[in-house]
């Protein structure tokens, strides 16, 4: 055994110590050219790619621009005063964003326009707080918690994000998901909104390196509540008080944490930044609607032109409008409103008729050529504009530019751009490292981004390797990986043969009971595993890729590992707590201590970086994670979990972490079963969507990952075929010689 003391339960971390962020020169390259483009890419980046190297430094510079520097004073921070402070700040905002709600209907539905990519962000800077690198933390399990509450626990549409959604339809704000190519488009957002978006999006994406800073956004943005006041929700989805809870409990960690100081700096140094913007978009959104209020109607004409204008140029070629084709005037991306809508108003077009409607207004009418184009609110601006032309009302083409948030977005963009954090480091990926040294890595892939070409060509290789058991896979003792075409029928038919044929009926009661020593051996060939339960599934409920209803039902099998933010029932600390009633106190696996450990055999570690390499990639090796997630859940089951439970109790060692994966894993509704449906409706979709041929390709994929968890449990299945296929060869090249 080793000397070290290990990890101790509980876990009362507040923050990961200080690291360097090591990025290769590729990604520094397009990051910077991210940053550069502009703030719609920015956000456009930060949200779409969940994978890249490129979008965690854009993250880390976002971060560093955003966040103030630190100061050595020490502020108050009692949970209680920040909340005054917070609460101070909200009765503050209150009436401006009252008198918001009492403006015209469309100048209200423009202003919740330009807030949704804030609304509709919804908390995911809590994303990826439970990870490898942060559980078992109390206050990590503490936020998990509250954010399985936001998503729904595990039924979207009873979540904020719906609930959101809803208000705004009741309100007739009609928008795409946010992760739709042209969201930023539809919102029309400035680049103020786009901004302040990203740097909640770049937290969500480095949660483990500034926890402090997650603590204190969760509790400004929830206490403030500028979407519900905006809304005029009466009942917050999360109130204040339980948010506070969270704050005051992680401010009391802080007060034994040998980083505390920093630490309590950090959060509310991130709470003043939340007031702060905040303060930002209430005055953007305040300078929007006066803007729109202020609108001529020839003003209002302009702004829809502009916005039908990319779609219609080719349609009027023969459209003239003063000395131009209409297509021209359309097709210019430069385009001179002002003077488009004056020649507009003079065209024949619009001139009264002797019916009293103008040939323009036919036109948009049930039955006219341009019918369906413009909405309601549209045909209703084109209307009262031809009325005032026909009373003889002058133009007004003095058109004030829309420049609300400007001014503060400048100075952001610039702070983004000029954003060099002392801490990023440029280095390519090192190679020929060992197992302990890659997993070190891939857990602390915040600190690692520039491994992550090397983790995807790791899982990639283990993928590969699997298929091995697609014509040998039956001969497995706990698995059968062996192929098949896929039918929802034979899904099930297979599941259901390993259960029974290969799990529960070989079992029977072990007469004799290995010595303590060899018990306590065994376990630790399963404990490395263990330490990072349910890491293939962290990622699956994040914001941008959980649209699916195999997210949601993934995702809730990842909440019931981590206890739903129950540390007694969260599975790292139960295996925690075995390996202490063994005598076996380990660093964390995030630690740099983990890599000398001596008690867990090096053998193991390709089995639990195979794992880790898969959670990094959720969009990419989806279909593998469904199929890993079967086999791992589906082992949990049957013969060797209730062997392992029987000697444990022999010799008096925990049994807790055994006993919980035969309950929660059980085939009749339990994680097992659920694997199997998660995988039937995924590809439901793909067929209703793609077609048969579609299923089995992405079938086989999803088998692969099932392969992939059989390879490393099967090892003397394994051993025997690749020796077979080695005798295989040799026995080729003799024949090859004798000829």
């Amino acid at each position: 055994m080793n000397a070290h003391t290990g990890f101790p339960l509980p876990d009362l971390t507040t923050s990961l110590p200080r690291a360097a962020f090591r990025f290769s020169p590729k990604a520094a390259e397009e990051a910077a050219a991210v940053l550069e483009a502009g703030p719609a890419d920015i956000f456009r980046q930060l949200l779409d790619d969940q994978e890249g190297e490129t979008t965690l430094l854009v993250a880390r510079r976002a971060l560093h621009a955003f966040l103030p520097a630190g100061r050595d004073e020490e502020a108050p921070a009692d949970a209680d005063a920040l909340a005054a402070r917070v609460r101070e700040a909200r009765t503050a905002l209150a009436p401006a964003l009252a008198g918001l709600r009492g403006r015209a209907s469309q100048t209200y539905r423009l202003v919740l326009s330009q807030r949704a990519p804030l609304m509709l962000l919804a908390g995911c800077w809590l994303d990826d707080v439970s990870q490898t690198a942060t559980q078992p933390s109390v206050i990590v399990n503490r936020l998990f918690g509250q954010y399985f509450l936001l998503q729904g626990e595990g039924t979207p549409e009873r979540g904020l994000l719906a609930r959101r959604r809803r208000a705004l339809a009741e309100l007739e704000v009609h928008l795409p998901e946010i992760e739709a190519v042209d969201f930023l488009k539809e919102t029309e957002a400035r680049p103020l909104t786009a901004l302040h978006a990203s740097f909640y999006l770049a937290l969500s994406r480095l949660p483990a390196s500034f926890l402090p800073e997650v603590v204190g956004v969760h509790y400004a943005v929830t206490a403030l509540g500028v979407d519900d006041l905006m809304l005029g929700t009466d009942t917050p989805f999360l109130a204040e008080a339980q948010a506070r809870t969270v704050l005051a409990e992680y401010l009391r960690l802080t007060e034994s944490s040998p980083t505390g100081a920093q630490d309590r700096q950090r959060t509310i140094r991130a709470i003043e930044l939340v007031l702060r913007l905040e303060r930002e978009h209430t005055d953007l959104l305040g300078e929007l609607a006066d803007w729109h209020d202020g609108l001529s109607l020839d003003a209002q004409v302009g702004r829809i032109v502009a916005r039908h204008a990319p779609y219609a140029g080719r349609q009027h070629r023969s459209v003239r409008l003063g000395d131009r084709r209409l297509s021209e005037w359309l097709d210019d991306e430069n385009m001179d409103l002002a003077a488009f809508v004056g020649q507009f108003r003079q065209a024949r077009q619009m001139q009264p008729a002797r019916e009293g409607v103008c040939r323009f207004l036919r036109s948009i009418k049930f039955g006219g050529p341009m019918f369906g184009i413009f909405d309601e609110h549209e045909a209703a601006v084109f209307t009262a504009w031809a009325q005032a032309i026909a009373a003889g009302e002058p133009a007004d083409l003095d058109f004030r530019p829309n420049t609300s948030g400007d001014a503060r977005a400048l100075a952001w963009t610039e702070a983004l751009r000029g954003s060099e954090p002392a801490d990023t480091v440029l280095a390519e990926a090192p190679s020929g490292l060992d197992d302990r040294q890659l997993f070190h890595r891939v857990v602390n892939i915040e600190q690692f981004p520039h491994i992550l070409g090397t983790a995807r060509d790791r899982a990639e290789a283990n993928l590969a390797d699997a298929e091995l058991l697609f014509t040998h896979g039956a001969g497995g003792t706990l698995t059968d990986a062996e192929y098949f075409d896929y039918t929802p029928e034979a899904l099930m038919a297979r599941v259901d043969a390993i259960y029974w044929d290969k799990l529960v009926d070989p079992y029977e009661p072990l007469t004799e009971i290995p010595d303590r020593e060899t018990v306590i051996f065994e376990q630790s060939t399963f404990a490395l595993g263990s330490l990072i339960d349910g890491t293939w599934a962290q990622r699956i409920g994040n914001l941008g890729r959980n649209h699916r209803r195999s997210d949601h039902m993934l995702f809730s099998i990842y909440a019931d590992e981590m206890g739903r933010g129950d540390l007694d029932k969260n599975h790292i600390t139960l295996i925690h707590q075995v390996l202490a009633s063994m005598d076996i106190h380990l660093p964390h696996v995030r630690q740099d201590e983990f890599l000398e450990q001596g008690d867990l055999p090096d053998g193991l570690y390709g089995f639990s970086i195979h794992q880790v390499c898969l959670a990094l990639f959720p969009d990419t090796l989806y279909n593998e994670i469904l199929g890993y997630n079967l086999g791992i859940e589906m082992f949990g089951l049957g013969a060797m979990r209730l062997h392992e439970i029987q000697k444990l109790r022999r010799h008096n060692l925990d049994a807790g972490y055994e006993q919980a994966h035969l309950s929660i894993d059980n085939f009749s509704a339990g994680h097992a079963r659920q694997s199997a449906d998660i995988i039937v409706s995924y590809l439901d979709g793909i067929r209703r969507n793609s077609g048969e041929e579609a299923v089995q390709r992405e079938w086989r994929r999803i088998w692969r990952g099932y392969a992939s968890f059989a390879y490393f449990v099967e090892h003397k299945l394994v051993g025997q075929v690749r020796a077979a296929q080695a005798d295989a060869a040799r026995a080729d090249d003799d024949a090859g010689l004798l000829i």
